[in-house]
Parts: structure tokens; sequence; C-alpha cells
């Protein structure tokens, strides 16, 4: 049996048919770049060893972990050994956050984030959270009256780029403001990365990332922290792998699709501006059938494009474009499947507002052609209303 075809009896669709559709969902996941799976298939086949064994095969695996750590590292202007490999944002984010001694943050922050706050909060651990105004710009002020009476090492937790609007934070004034109270900062870099120039974001005390949203692989990311912060404590029990720190083998292969995932991050850049003319379009084609959840005058990254449809309920909107061919999203895609609505477009307007409201993402290989059928798509379904 050849890998496609055991890949098409288990899966929904067949592949003829996936290739047919608009795939305007990049901030859920990128398609691995094919410079990712080649790298992937040839550490398969010979760099699948496991790092910590000390013979040649393990040796071999090693150093191809550590070369792309080091290249991350440099990325991010951070020394390698205060970089760890994590299976993602999610496990970075409760990672840097499950032993802070008081937090703060926003309801538009990622799942893995608001849900750490919920658990300390019930643990008792002093947690605040910020007002968000329908910009969706947190607002240095609000950060630091919100720091006032926080325990000493209290961690301010704000994502670069947020994951349903794509608009972009003041990292940096936060950041001051932070720092001058002696408190630290996290930063989920996760959608940042290769979107947004590390400059912008790269003044935090603790930073997630994961491969995926850069189109590579899934289930493997990382967290970093700057030197002469306290390390975190480790979330699992185990072995000494990560310095102790991550128990748990490491995937060379895995590393091996986040490093050439890394290495073409200029490639990824360069299509930006492209997409920011193509989700221009978008918006303005759909005209008054649609109404743009972000202002005209709000930062935010050009590929993203948060859309309140009014009579629609986003998850019939969703399913309704899906049979036509057009895959977007209601949401976070770790909030799929709930009965929640989108808590960003909660916290920014309400909740009736977020029902109806849908996320059009755009990538590198989104084409003119895929956003005048897109457009054509949801022309004719919004007419049905």
């Amino acid at each position: 049996m050849t890998a496609e075809t055991f890949v098409t009896r288990i899966t929904a669709h067949s592949v003829d048919t996936l290739k047919s559709q608009i795939y305007l969902d990049w901030n859920s996941t990128s398609p691995p770049h094919a410079d990712v799976l080649a790298a992937m298939q040839f550490a398969g086949k010979h760099v699948w060893a496991n790092p910590a064994s000390v013979h040649a095969w393990g040796r071999n695996s090693k150093n191809l972990i550590e070369s792309v750590r080091d290249a991350l590292a440099n990325l991010i202007e951070v020394h390698p050994r205060d970089l760890v490999f994590t299976s993602g944002g999610t496990e970075a984010n409760n990672w840097a956050l499950h032993d802070v001694p008081g937090l703060i943050l926003s309801r538009i922050e990622h799942p893995s984030v608001t849900r750490q706050g919920e658990k300390l909060e019930r643990a008792g651990h002093p947690v605040r959270w910020l007002d968000v105004p329908r910009s969706g710009i947190i607002e240095p002020n609000s950060v630091e009256h919100g720091l006032i009476g926080m325990p000493l090492g209290t961690c301010v937790a704000v994502t670069a780029v947020n994951h349903e609007s794509g608009v972009i934070q003041p990292v940096a004034a936060i950041a001051e403001v932070v720092h001058r109270s002696g408190a630290i900062l996290h930063v989920d870099a996760v959608q940042a990365l290769g979107k947004l120039p590390v400059n912008y974001w790269n003044c935090w005390d603790s930073v997630s990332i994961a491969a995926h949203k850069i189109r590579g692989p899934k289930g493997i990311g990382a967290l970093a922290w700057r030197c002469g912060r306290k390390v975190p404590t480790p979330l699992f029990a185990g072995g000494g792998q990560e310095r102790g720190l991550r128990p748990g083998t490491v995937d060379p292969v895995l590393v091996a699709g986040f490093g050439a995932a890394l290495y073409r991050i200029p490639d990824y850049s360069n299509s930006l501006p492209r997409l920011a003319a193509l989700r221009d379009q978008l918006e303005t084609a759909l005209g008054t059938l649609v109404e743009s959840n972000i202002g005209p005058h709000v930062s935010r990254l050009g590929h993203v494009s948060s859309l309140f449809v009014r009579n629609w309920s986003a998850e019939e909107l969703v399913a309704a474009l899906d049979l036509e061919g057009v895959c977007i999203s209601s949401g976070s895609a770790c909030s799929a499947g709930t009965a929640e609505v989108s808590p960003v477009i909660t916290a920014m307007f309400d909740a009736n507002r977020a029902r109806s409201s849908v996320r059009v993402t755009l990538g590198e290989t989104t084409s003119d052609e895929d956003i005048r059928s897109a457009i054509d798509v949801f022309r004719s379904v919004l007419s049905r209303s």
C-alpha cells in the first residue's frame, strides 16, 4: 500500500477534492512548505536517532537539534541555553505562566494563556484582567494601573499579534511599563514570528513560538527566556532532556522541519505586502455585506481580516462557505467544537457581535484568483440572507 493510498483511505476527502478548496485559514495553521517536508523526509531516513544517545547516530541527531536551536536563538537574540523546544505554543505559554506569583492579562489572549489565568485564579493566586477597548489594543496605561498592588515578580502576558484580529500590540511600550514596575513580560509571538520584525516584539522576559504558523510542522515550538530571569520550573516529571527542564525525547525530524521553516522566513515575510493588497481587495469588494471588526487606523497584519456579518451566525457562514469550497474560521481553532463564541471579539465588542464574526486569513500561496473566487462565493452565499 502506498502512503497516498493509506492516507486517502482514512481521511474525509480525497486529495483532488481538497486541492479544489480555497484555503483562507492560515492563522489556524499553514501548509508545510515543500522545503520543510523535504528536510523532514531526509531527517526521517538519516537523522532519526535519539539525541540523548552517545553513539554516532545519537550525536548526529544532537548536532542537528543544536544547530536549529542556535539558529532560532540567534534570530530572537537569546543565548541557546535559554531556549527549550516544546510541543508548540500552547505548552510554551502554559510553562511560562504556571508558577508565576501573579498574572496580568486580558481576554483577547490565546486560550492557552487565558485558561492558565483562570487556573491560577482558582488556586487563589492574584490575577487581574485588563479591560479591552474596541480597538483591540492593550493600552500601556491600563497595564501600569493593573500592576498596582500586585506581588513582586508578577507577570504580564501579551500576544504580539492577536490570533483572531491580527491587531499588533504596542509591545515595546508595554514592556517599558512592566519593567519600570519590576514585573516581567511574557510575549506570545506565535503569530508574530516571520510576519512582524523581531525587533518590534523582542523586549520580552519570556517568549513562546510555534513552527506551524510559518509553514513548519505541527507539534514543535519553543519557550525562551532572558538570561538572569528565573528559569520556569518544569511542567513535567521525567528524564534529563533539555537540561532537565523539559523531559521527553526531542524529535530531530520535527526539529529539521522547524529549521527549514526558519531558513525561509525571508521568503515568507516578502509575501506579506502582496497579501495585504489581496486582503484589502476582499474587504472592499464585499462592501456593505460585511463590516470589519478592526478600525481603519488600527495597526494590524495585512493577511488577517476579522469580519462582522449581520444576520448570520459565524458557524452557519463557515459551513455555507465550506460547501462552496472556501475555508475560513469563526475564530481560534483551539476553541473550535465548543459552544463558546470568540472571546476576542466578545472582549472588544460583545457576545452578539462575536456570534456573527468570522476570520479570514491569507497566506503565501493565496493567489489573486483565490481572492476573486472567494469574493464571488461570499457574495453568492450572503445573498441568501
